[in-house]
């Protein structure tokens, strides 16, 4: 039995996984990744910003825990600072490292991101790009815990509620990909709202 204890011990071991700073380059490296690949790549085209987060660590063993700190970008210049955390439940294994990218369509998806804290409903759902040696883009998709076929995970990599979310595995094996009850607090640059 999972007590409140080995709650929040899991809790902070993956917030703890995330605390790492990310470094400039990081976040370059992490945008011209999903500029390369198919999938996320024409998304840079067709939005008017979006939240790049280089790395999030995930870990859990039934109860699980995620932490990521990001930048929001909106016309490729940097707005503010972002942090995500994440509580989860249910059939999860392991531990893992990803990048994450969220576009938004629009000015107001982008304003209801940067309100000061945002949460993704369950119905949030994430392509995840997977890139080759030569970082040629190709697909597999996760939602809601279930791994979806190719196709299922292009109509996936569309937008929702004005926002598309894309994931890039950096390492590690877990068996539930979800972006539901993702929490985000922003920061605009500089403090000030």
């Amino acid at each position: 039995m999972i007590t409140r204890r080995h709650f929040s011990t899991l809790a902070l071991a993956a917030l703890a996984l995330g605390s790492t700073p990310a470094w400039a380059d990081e976040f370059q490296n992490t945008i011209a990744n999903f500029r390369k690949a198919e999938e996320s790549g024409k998304f840079f085209s067709n939005s008017v910003g979006y939240a790049v987060f280089p790395t999030i660590r995930k870990a859990g063993v039934g109860i699980g825990g995620a932490f990521g700190k990001g930048k929001v970008y909106r016309a490729g210049k940097v707005i503010g600072d972002v942090s995500m955390t994440q509580v989860s439940f249910g059939a999860q294994l392991g531990a893992e490292g990803f990048s994450q990218i969220i576009f938004f369509e629009n000015v107001a998806a982008l304003n209801k991101f940067t309100q000061g804290e945002f949460e993704f409903s369950a119905q949030a759902q994430a392509v995840v790009v997977k890139l080759a040696a030569g970082a040629q883009g190709g697909t597999a998709g996760g939602s809601a815990g279930a791994s979806v076929s190719k196709e299922k995970a292009t109509v996936a990599g569309v937008y929702n509620d004005g926002m598309a979310i894309f994931s890039i595995i950096k390492g590690g094996l877990m068996y539930e990909i979800s972006v539901a009850g993702q929490k985000f607090k922003f920061t605009p640059a500089g403090g000030k709202k």
